[in-house]
């Protein structure tokens, strides 16, 4: 007796089907940020440590130097970067612990494109972080910054960018990845370098050469920089203290607009996101 075989109708893919992939990944970063208020604090203590204290300590030794700025109010825009640069790569990590559990798995199976996947995850990785930024926003009257509307946009902005662009990062590096450690020390050995040549703790102005051409190849440079400009404009500092402090940055001769710089982090973000969806076709 023959027996009759039983179609399996596999739902099409389209935009719609992708759309609904991007939601849900970016409403699951949301929902794992939000029930996780450990991840939420222990994010914040280094960024906190290094503006209170570190910067408190440092400006006691430059106060002379910089007459009529707190050296805090220098290092904030650069806190403000480690704290999503930070808070980013932790997101981007998570795909690390789904292919443990299995969840990656379901999530490459399902009828939609894997761009989708990974778009959604950029996203939710950088609201995510851009959620943790505004806490450091909140801070902003304690170290003489002021709570101007205008720059309070700018900066989540610029946060937003710098953020789906260092998530587009962690997720290239966590797509191939199979345990955390690995992970975890690929980010530390790219990201605190990175962080420490941008600018975000010490001036850019009167570097030795070879320190300012590494600051100048460096791609966060041109993430902090942005922000340290949004907040020296709406300060009132000596021209002294701002050539030194807010030098911006430079190619020789030029001065390197932040229009240009912005355009340099976002150009960045989409080659990543790109080199991050051709790892995830790649994916098992």
């Amino acid at each position: 007796m023959a027996t009759e075989a039983i179609s399996v109708r596999i739902p099409a893919r389209g935009a719609g089907h992708d759309l609904r992939a991007i939601k849900i990944v970016l409403h699951r970063e949301m929902l794992r940020f939000a029930n996780d208020r450990t991840r939420m604090l222990s994010m914040l203590v280094q960024p906190v440590l290094w503006l209170f204290v570190m910067g408190a300590g440092l400006g006691s030794l430059v106060r002379g130097s910089i007459p009529g700025v707190d050296y805090r109010t220098f290092m904030y825009p650069g806190m403000i970067s480690m704290t999503v640069i930070m808070t980013a790569m932790f997101s981007a990590g998570s795909i690390v612990w789904d292919r443990e559990f299995g969840f990656l798995r379901e999530m490459l199976v399902a009828p939609v494109s894997r761009w989708a996947i990974v778009v959604g995850k950029c996203l939710g990785g950088a609201l995510v972080a851009v959620g943790q930024g505004i806490i450091i926003l909140a801070m902003a009257g304690l170290v003489g910054v002021p709570y101007s509307p205008r720059l309070l946009l700018t900066l989540l902005a610029e946060m937003f960018l710098a953020a789906f662009t260092i998530t587009a990062f962690g997720v290239t590096l966590a797509a191939r990845m199979k345990n955390m450690q690995t992970f975890f020390g690929l980010m530390q050995m790219a990201i605190m370098p990175m962080m420490f040549l941008s600018g975000a703790m010490f001036p850019l102005a009167g570097l030795p050469s070879w320190l300012h051409l590494l600051t100048v190849v460096n791609p966060m440079t041109y993430a902090v920089d942005p922000m340290r400009q949004a907040v020296f404009s709406h300060l009132e500092v000596p021209a002294a203290a701002e050539a030194m402090l807010n030098p911006g940055v430079r190619w020789f001769d030029y001065q390197v607009p932040v229009g240009v710089e912005l355009g340099i982090v976002a150009g960045l973000g989409v080659v990543l996101l790109g080199v991050a969806v051709a790892q995830f076709r790649k994916a098992e």
